[in-house]
């Protein structure tokens, strides 16, 4: 089946249009491919540096796949012999026909496509070539594997494959009793059935018998067989120069060489297929999951894992348990929320501000340098909003959230290790195969200190130090960078305040309806949005491929390894770009501003910003507000329109008018590619999601309700731009989410720490409580009973205007006429202050001292209490249920028992046979004797 590598032997000059050297292997050094632990790997064993072959003409070994005509079938997913099945499909540009005057170049390219198909014909795959119906510049190759190949490989990639049926009993729902409810929720079964399920094992060839083998073209389903093709096309070579060897479709489809490499969807997604043999599961799914009628339906987690294989099948399984739980938190949040609207009309202090005899009456000090003074009941409205987010639901809130999330991770778990024994990856990280990139660069000799025995590895102890420290740099780099970003904004925000404030006109001209709204406040903050933005969004670009560079020269061993290495850079820079502005607002913008008569500058010139009249958790809310609400309309617009306008797009280029039937290849050729990163963006955008919902939670109840939303529409949008506007991604095995779940656990744990600083820092509460139970009532108040009544005018410090500084500069100062004093305020972070004339002036009174002792305990008994219960939660709830549990081993069990009884068998029937070979011999022996 597999005779020798056809290498191409290149000229010394030839540049290749490879960025960096991912594919590249110096060939004296080591095989290609040295199987870790199964003898029959040792078929890779081909994969040896072979004869290098000289000019293409000279080539008798190679061998090209034959052209065959399209048979007109649309739907067909065969070779036009009827009988093969197509695994995956290769596009290349006829480089005869290529509109190009690097004549040399194309030549150069044909070469090595022409080695590479060489090759894979020699290692035992089968190839069919078809010219594009529309544009003949266009070749599709076909890639069929034959049985042997399909068994030879799936025993070396370990895979698992059913043994007989799965005879245990599956335990009842909880809610079997609701089922003429769920029903209604659940996928039609008489279109999609459910699957039957197995005992598996890796596969053996030397126990073929063993295997549940009922029809060999259907025991290795779509799914896994593409995922063997592509094992194998990554790790087939096509070139040697300069005694280094390259290999893999990767490479060459981002050289050009070809253009796109996929497997093929069953069917069209908007009917079934004409073909009888076609299982349309590409149909099913769009019409029960990804149709917006099938909105409120639950996913079909078994068919989405059958079709798109588990790392897809995993994402969608945490997706929706996710969603069901926001319900929960949802339903809380708008409680809390209508408990703040409710009682709104009822906040004493709010009264206080509004009212004309109290609020109206009280002349506050100008928040900037150049800035009017103030009365404080213009602050009126906000107040009242306020009361609506900064009540006592806010804090029961904070508090269940900080519960919730450890159910969500705790349960999360659970469900998980149901998946992995439903799906069987239980064990697949002793299944996992390296990168072909790493197996490339293993060159180094060590001993296992487990098997003594010599194995390789890409770079030695000390190597890996240095590499550590080089990828931690660069990452702590960009992380610095985009902090320097947002300290650049703020210090744009601090000088350019005061220029529109010098520049605008201070009087409203009636012919002018843009001087009403283009105030100082609102240019420098449309102008530093949109600044944050533009770098925001060039240093997140650049950023994802240093993060790609980096993770390539860190060089992780397998797939898994790899995608966790890059999410963890990943979102550790879109951390801080994305919660930055937020932590601002919340824990640093107008706490460290000082008092009129003595304000904090940045550099000696910039005055520290102040919190709108409204406060900094009303700004805070309002930020989560656009932030969560705009990101979310924006993503799910641009997730639905941008794939359809370039498939319809397309399409028009293609097609121009002409009514063709076309293959179903090149129906999926003309589909867009989900790159890479395809499934890490929906990753990061729920996670980032998730921070906002638990971090921040304190200040925006609601946003549980509108994250419930956004993931309802999310599940389907997703859904739909699979099914109808991608082509069919490479099948790949997940055993969980990966490192999101430590990241969420993470900001499980800092969600508790936010949410008690917003609530004792940002929030107003805790003054409010300070002056209610100490403050109203003697020896500090005036009032026989505790109350609410007197608590702006507690919380207001009295300043004298002659003690401004720099009274000569142009400024509101100097006009105050018959202002002779003023009170000054930091609203949600007050400054509390002895007046004028007291022994320690301007200095914090026992108030202020009180609130802050306040603030501390609040934090510490909050965090330990949460932490507590957390801890409890986690604790009483194991991380894979005791039914589980149980069905793993019994299946462990039952499997090895199988086999093991199998074997015996084997054994037995071996050992009768020359049982009655040697009684045979003895008797032909001995009875001439006896004659």
């Amino acid at each position: 089946m597999m005779t020798r590598d056809v290498l191409l032997e290149m000229e010394q000059e030839e540049e290749d249009d490879e960025d960096g050297d991912i594919g590249d292997v110096p060939s004296p050094k080591r095989p290609f491919l040295r199987p870790h632990t199964h003898p029959s790997s040792l078929v890779l064993e081909n994969l040896h540096p072979m004869t290098s072959f000289g000019a293409l003409e000279s080539q008798h070994d190679f061998r090209s796949p034959e052209f065959e005509e399209f048979n007109g079938k649309p739907d067909s997913l065969f070779f036009n012999d009827g009988h093969r099945r197509i695994d995956f499909v290769l596009v290349y540009e006829d480089e005869s026909r290529k509109e190009s005057n690097k004549k040399g170049s194309n030549e150069k390219q044909r070469r090595k496509r022409l080695a590479y198909e060489s090759n894979l014909i020699q290692d035992g795959l089968q190839l069919e070539a078809t010219r594009s119906v529309v544009d003949d510049k266009l070749v599709f190759v076909k890639v069929h594997a034959p049985w042997e190949v399909l068994c030879t490989y799936a025993e070396i990639m370990h895979i698992k494959l059913p043994l007989k049926p799965n005879d245990l009993k599956t335990r009842a729902s909880a809610f079997s009793n609701f089922s003429w409810f769920t029903k209604v929720l659940q996928v039609d079964e008489s279109l999609i059935k459910p699957e039957q399920e197995f005992f598996t094992a890796p596969f053996e060839k030397n126990r073929m018998n063993d295997f549940y083998i009922r029809d060999r073209d259907t025991f290795f389903n779509p799914a896994t067989r593409s995922r063997i093709v592509y094992f194998i096309l990554s790790r087939i070579k096509y070139q040697v120069r300069d005694n280094v060897k390259k290999f893999g479709i990767n490479k060459l489809v981002s050289s050009g060489i070809y253009k796109a490499a996929f497997p093929l969807h069953d069917c069209s997604c908007s009917h079934p297929s004409e073909d009888f043999n076609c299982p349309n599961e590409r149909y099913l799914l769009y019409r029960e999951w990804a149709h917006p009628r099938s909105i409120y339906k639950k996913q079909p987690l078994d068919l989405i894992r059958k079709y798109y294989g588990e790392k897809i099948g995993i994402y969608f399984a945490w997706l929706g348990y996710y969603t069901k739980m926001l319900l929960l938190a949802a339903v809380v949040g708008v409680a809390c929320f209508l408990y703040g609207y409710v009682n709104q009309n009822n906040c004493t202090w709010s009264k206080e501000v509004c009212h004309p005899d109290i609020g109206g009456k009280i002349i506050m000090c100008p928040q900037c340098d150049i800035c009017p003074f103030w009365e404080l009941n213009i602050t009126c409205e906000s107040s009242k909003k306020l009361c609506i987010f900064d009540s006592f639901g806010t804090l029961v809130f904070a508090v269940f959230m900080g519960v919730w999330v450890t159910l969500f991770l705790e349960f999360w778990k659970r469900r998980q290790a149901e998946l992995e024994y439903e799906w069987d990856t239980v064990e697949l990280q002793q299944e996992e195969q390296p990168r072909p990139e790493y197996e490339a660069r293993c060159t180094h000799v060590v001993i296992n200190e487990i098997t003594q025995e010599e194995e390789r590895v890409p770079f030695t102890t000390w190597g890996k130090c240095i590499r550590i420290v080089l990828c931690a740099s660069a990452v702590l780099f960009w992380i610095l960078l985009i902090i320097a970003s947002v300290i650049g904004i703020i210090v744009y925000r601090l000088s350019v305040f005061i220029v529109f404030s010098a520049t605008l006109p201070k009087t409203i001209n009636g012919t002018d309806p843009i001087q009403k709204y283009l105030t100082p406040q609102t240019a420098t903050s449309i102008t530093a949005s949109l600044i944050s933005f533009v770098i925001i969004m060039i240093l997140n670009t650049i950023y994802e491929k240093v993060a790609i560079m980096i993770t390539n020269f860190e060089l992780p061993r397998t797939q898994t390894d790899y995608e966790n290495s890059l999410t963890m850079k990943m979102f550790l820079f879109q951390f801080v770009n994305y919660y930055s502005s937020c932590f601002y607002i919340a824990f640093f913008k107008g706490k460290f501003v000082g008092y009129p008569g003595d304000p904090v500058y940045w550099l000696g010139k910039y005055r520290n910003e102040e919190c709108d009249p409204g406060g900094c958790l009303l700004e805070l809310t309002t930020q989560l507000t656009i932030i969560m609400g705009g990101k979310a309309i924006w993503n799910n617009i641009q997730e639905v329109l941008l794939p359809w306008v370039k498939n319809l797009i397309g399409r028009c280029r293609t097609v121009s008018g002409s009514e063709k039937i076309t293959p179903r290849w090149e129906q999926d050729y003309h589909l867009q590619l989900m790159g890479r990163l395809g499934l890490f963006y929906e990753y990061l955008e729920m996670i980032i999601q998730f921070g906002f919902v638990t971090l921040f939670v304190a200040s925006f109840p609601l946003a549980p309700l509108l994250a419930l939303v956004n993931n309802i529409l999310e599940i389907r949008v997703d859904a739909w731009k699979m099914t109808t506007q991608y082509r069919r991604m490479v099948p790949e095995k997940a055993q969980d989410i990966g490192a999101w779940q430590p990241i969420m656990q993470g900001i499980a744990i800092l969600a508790v720490v936010t949410n008690a600083m917003i609530i004792a820092f940002t929030s107003d509460m805790i003054p409010r409580l300070v002056y209610y139970w100490s403050f109203s009532v003697p020896p500090y108040g005036d009032h026989a009973h505790y109350t609410m009544e007197g608590y702006i005018n507690n919380t207001l410090s009295i300043f004298n205007v002659a003690d401004f500084k720099n009274m000569s500069k142009r400024n509101p100062y100097s006009g105050a006429g018959s202002h002779t004093t003023c009170r000054q305020v930091v609203l949600i972070y007050r400054d509390f202050r002895h007046p004028p004339g007291h022994p320690q002036e301007y200095k914090h009174n026992i108030y202020y001292w009180h609130v802050i002792a306040a603030k501390l305990a609040f934090i510490i008994v909050m965090e330990h209490v949460i932490y507590s219960v957390k801890f409890f939660i986690s604790y009483a709830i194991p991380d894979v249920s005791k039914s589980t549990k149980s069905k793993i081993k019994r299946e462990k069990y039952l499997t090895q028992k199988l086999l093991h009884e199998n074997h015996l068998k084997d054994i037995t029937k071996n050992m009768g046979a020359i049982a009655e070979k040697i009684v045979e011999a003895v008797d032909n022996n001995l009875r001439p004797k006896l004659e």
